[in-house]
This record gives C-alpha cells, structure tokens and sequence, in this order.
C-alpha cells in the first residue's frame, strides 16, 4: 500500500451534472491541472454562442481550461499530453476515448456513470431508467477502457428513484453523488486501495442516445407508460405532443382512470384535462404551449379551452 498524496487530475466534462464533481475536486485535495470542454455552441432561438456549464464552473474555480472540438486530435489532444495527469477524471463529457487519450494517465482513467453498472450502459442512463419505470439506479465509477462503459468497477452507490422524480431532479441527485464518489475514488486510488471488480457482461442493459422521436406521446400506449416518457425528458426537452396542429410540451402528468379511442380527450375539469390511452387516461399536469412559458394544466385549459372529444396527436 503506497503513501496517499494528492493526486494530478485532468477533468472532461460539458454537462451540467459534470459540475459537481469539478467542484468536488476542486474541494479535495487532489490538484486539479486541465479541465477539457466543448467549444461554445449556439443556443436556443437565435442567441448566440454559450459556453459549456464545465467551462463556465472552471472560470468561476479559478481552474485552467481549454475549450475543444474533440480530444482525439489537436488542442484537447496536445493539452490532455501536457497535463500529465496521475488521473484522467471523465464525467458527462459524451465522446468515446481511444487508446491514446485513455494511456495519458500515469494512474488510471475513471469515469463517472450515472447507473449501477452493467445496467444502463450508455449515453441516456438517467433518462432510460425513467423511461423503464425502475424503481432503483445509482452511481458507478469504472476504471475505464475503450469500451461503452465496459471497464471495471472502483467504486458504486445505489440511489432509490422516487415516485416524483423527472430527469432533471434524478440527475441533479445523481450528479452531486457522483462528486464525492468520484473523490473516494482518487482517494483510494491515492492510498493503493483501489480494488476494481470486473463487470459481469451477462447483466448488462443499455441506455441509448435519445432524440426526438423518444420524446413523442403515443397515445396507443399506456397511460402509466406515457407518464414514465414525460419524466425521462422533464424539465427538458419535454415530451411532445401536438393540441390543435400547434407543439405541447408536457412536463408534468399523472394516469387516472378513463377510456376512450387513444388520443382523444375524454374529460375537462377545473384541473385541466385528460386523454385516453391504450390503457387508462393521461392527466397532464404542467405543461408549456409552443413559444409558452411552463404553466399548469388548470391555466392552459382555461386560456385554450379543450373540448370532450377533440384529439391530440
């Protein structure tokens, strides 16, 4: 077992749950030597380019960072070899790493994974296990490899999925575990007690990249099914649906008794609505009209006045 010291770390991250653990390392005692994000992107509706929340969170650290197309090739590459990092830290930075970026650290390469692995092995671990109704998921951080979340296990933590959770609330959870998982992690990693545990490949599930074909309501399924679908993708994007040929996010719904053709609205009350399903009616809850702020279902009704019968699509 080797002394514990303070460990050289280079983080890649771009997300907002990234975040977390960059301040988590940045309240460690490990040394935080390059943080590595996207290059700005345009944003929503015209507005300009937006730097990534791990580039926005570094500036505010007083960390140093390189905003990059890619790390395979030219800056992130070069800054990634500069570094010399004990540890290459990955926390939702959504590009798979070859050989040549995984080999740069003198330790290890750890990922952060918002699933108990080999569950939900993938880009959408937070989203699918909504999505799928699960009732439990959690943290994984894996010794990483060239694989989709292959590599063996360092550490995990189980987190229970609550009845009210969206994407948003899970992921935040998730988020801010996976900060002092992944510090526990260098810890170990620092002291020589890192014991990594082989994935068992017979278990594993997948969690795939989502788009916004996902997002649609589909009223020939189950009610509980489409609620499911509005929590994977609440806050944003918002699953979808279409009232009156116009876009209808909804954000927030529950299933109710009812019955009637799938798609069709078979009640309205001083609550808002519902719609009949396969199975079951779907009550949304909080919603937003195209070009519209979120609102409740109660205040949409009032202002567009859906009628019995009409359908949404």
């Amino acid at each position: 077992m080797s002394e514990p010291r303070a460990l050289r770390v280079a983080f890649l991250g771009n997300d907002p749950w990234s975040v977390p653990s960059l301040e988590g390392l940045r309240r460690s005692r490990h040394d935080v030597v390059a943080v590595v994000t996207r290059v700005p992107r345009p944003g929503r509706r015209g507005q300009g380019p937006a730097p990534t929340p791990v580039a926005a969170a570094a500036r505010t650290l007083g960390l140093p960072f390189v905003e990059v197309e890619t790390v395979k090739s030219g800056h992130g590459f070069d800054a990634l070899a500069r570094a010399e990092a004990d540890v290459l830290a990955v926390v939702a930075y959504g590009e798979i790493l070859p050989a040549a970026i995984l080999n740069f650290p003198t330790i290890a390469p750890v990922n952060v994974h918002f699933s108990l692995l080999p569950m939900l092995r993938g880009a959408s671990p937070v989203q699918t296990a909504l999505l799928l109704g699960m009732d439990r998921t959690g943290v994984t951080t894996i010794r990483m490899d060239t694989g989709l979340d292959t590599g063996p296990i360092l550490r995990h933590h189980a987190e229970p999925i609550r009845e009210d959770d969206d994407s948003g609330s899970l992921g935040a959870r998730l988020s801010r575990i996976g900060a002092d998982l992944l510090v526990e992690t260098l810890d170990d990693l620092s002291a020589g007690q890192a014991s990594p545990i082989p994935q068992d490949d017979s278990l594993a599930t997948y969690a795939p990249k989502l788009g916004p074909a996902d997002r649609r309501l589909a009223w020939s399924e189950p009610a509980g099914k489409l609620v499911n679908r509005v929590r994977a993708f609440a806050p944003d994007p918002g699953a979808a649906a279409t009232f009156r040929g116009r876009p209808l996010k909804v954000l927030r719904a529950q299933a109710v008794e009812g019955a009637g053709q799938p798609g069709v609205v078979i009640d309205v009350d001083e609550n808002g609505f519902v719609v009949a399903t396969a199975e079951g009616g779907f009550r949304p809850l909080e919603v937003a009209p195209a070009g519209g702020r979120r609102m409740s279902a109660a205040d949409f009704a009032r202002g567009h006045h859906p009628v019995r019968g009409e359908r949404l699509e």
